[in-house]
């Protein structure tokens, strides 16, 4: 009884859930990350196992329609602070004729989201110097499903400064810093 119990009762009848015992390692509302580095195809077949545990009405990260970048800390994420190291993969689709979809697979879970038509996109296009192109613009989304410590950012926003670099091979080199946010 008492305080500790008063306290265990408050919470479960608030619905509120405690992620291991820690408000501490839910990330930070908003939080920041990275996208950083080559992106590599996913081949049909070879997706995650599980898809993140993310639904394939949302996403099938299997399908062969997505190719794959990391995901480094920025702010916001417990216990990932260093942002040398990546800390989850990013998935996305570079098809047009798609829905425009995505998935970030994070410490603590995973969850998609939606690119928005009203988002500004690539308005800068300038010379890399190597044969390529860097694409600057911003993105706006839409988190559409989330898992794990992420269940609270669904229908939450994400806002996307983007340096996508198209390489004269046909790949891509992503620096993007993403704003994660709740409803």
């Amino acid at each position: 009884g008492g305080a500790g119990g008063a306290l265990a009762a408050l919470l479960s009848s608030s619905g509120r859930v405690v992620a291991k015992g820690r408000d501490d390692d839910v990330p930070n509302d908003p939080f920041i990350v990275l996208l950083n580095g080559l992106y590599r195809a996913v081949p049909a077949g070879h997706g995650p196992g599980d898809n993140l545990g993310l639904s394939t009405s949302v996403v099938n990260l299997s399908d062969g329609s997505y190719a794959r970048t990391r995901i480094y800390p920025v702010f916001g994420i417990p216990d990932h602070e260093d942002q040398d190291w990546a800390i989850g993969s990013f998935y996305a689709r570079f098809d047009e004729s798609l829905p425009p979809l995505c998935a970030y697979k994070v410490p603590g879970g995973a969850f998609t989201a939606v690119f928005l038509e009203t988002s500004a996109g690539f308005v800068d296009f300038i010379d890399d110097g190597h044969g390529g192109t860097y694409l600057i613009g911003t993105w706006e989304l839409t988190i559409l499903e989330g898992t794990g410590i992420y269940k609270s950012f669904v229908g939450g926003h994400i806002h996307m400064d983007d340096i996508l670099d198209a390489l004269p091979n046909g790949t891509f080199d992503e620096q993007c810093v993403c704003h994660i946010s709740r409803p």
